[in-house]
């Protein structure tokens, strides 16, 4: 990881954080991305004499190219591209206005195309480089009913991701194209979730943001397309997905059918 130029979005808080203040302690290259001007300057200041903070909004694609062309004009290249930008929601699939639905696709799966939209071209003229989605748990096991739109955005990455590293696994070998899916994490993301939501640092078995960025640079050391952050999170999807009737699974824990208090 010494000396790789890696691009960080949703870098002001977080799993983002945690992962910059990780890779500057192990030698990388950061651009870090965030709309936040102050706490991406902490973040920053904390991950390493190297690192580069870019004020934008991954919403718009224009300032998705800002950032590329911060990281070109300082380092000359990119290895790695980590879209982590991300937000939840609390609200049932009854209740989902059209506004709620927009900004999940915005934030959660549009956010994450810009940037491998805009640093392909790059990757491909190199013939290498690492684009690496994070997911969410919810995008395989939909089982927090009220999280609805963000399990479905997260749903929506999935399968943006897998067809992208399909597109390129014959021409492009050396492009990995990788999924990383936390469950809980104590962060802020439930608090900042659209309409509210219960603090995430309160809820049990919650992994800290290092236990997950841990993982991503272990994904970063060691390519892999698909990898969940907490142990036994894929045998409970495989078993999911192989029940004879999903509907009875959904009735089990972990499945969760209530609202927030």
């Amino acid at each position: 990881m010494k000396d790789q130029v890696i691009v960080i979005t949703g870098a002001s808080s977080g799993i983002g954080a945690a992962l910059a203040r990780l890779i500057g302690a192990k030698g990388g290259l950061l651009v870090l991305a965030a709309r936040r001007e102050r706490e991406l300057a902490e973040v920053a200041a904390q991950s390493g004499p190297h690192a580069v903070a870019v004020v934008a909004d991954v919403t718009r694609r224009e300032d998705v190219r800002r950032i590329l062309d911060v990281a070109l004009a300082r380092f000359g290249h990119v290895d790695v591209w980590v879209n982590n930008a991300g937000r939840g929601i609390s609200c049932s699939v009854s209740e989902l206005t059209d506004e709620d639905f927009d900004e999940m696709m915005r934030v959660n799966v549009k956010s994450a195309l810009y940037g491998m939209q805009t640093i392909l071209p790059h990757f491909r003229e190199r013939r290498r480089g690492h684009i690496i989605n994070v997911s969410s748990m919810l995008s395989r096991l939909p089982m927090v009913s009220f999280r609805s739109a963000y399990s479905a955005a997260k749903h929506a990455l999935n399968s943006l991701t897998a067809n992208l590293r399909m597109e390129l696994s014959a021409d492009f070998p050396d492009i990995h194209v990788s999924l990383v899916h936390p469950g809980v994490v104590a962060t802020e993301f439930g608090l900042n979730a659209l309409h509210g939501g219960p603090d995430s640092r309160t809820m049990p078995r919650s992994q800290t943001a290092d236990e997950v960025a841990n993982v991503i640079a272990s994904v970063i050391e060691h390519p892999r397309a698909d990898v969940y952050t907490r142990p036994g999170t894929q045998q409970m999807v495989v078993a999911y997905y192989a029940a004879d009737d999903m509907g009875v699974a959904e009735t089990q824990p972990p499945f969760m059918a209530n609202r927030p208090s």
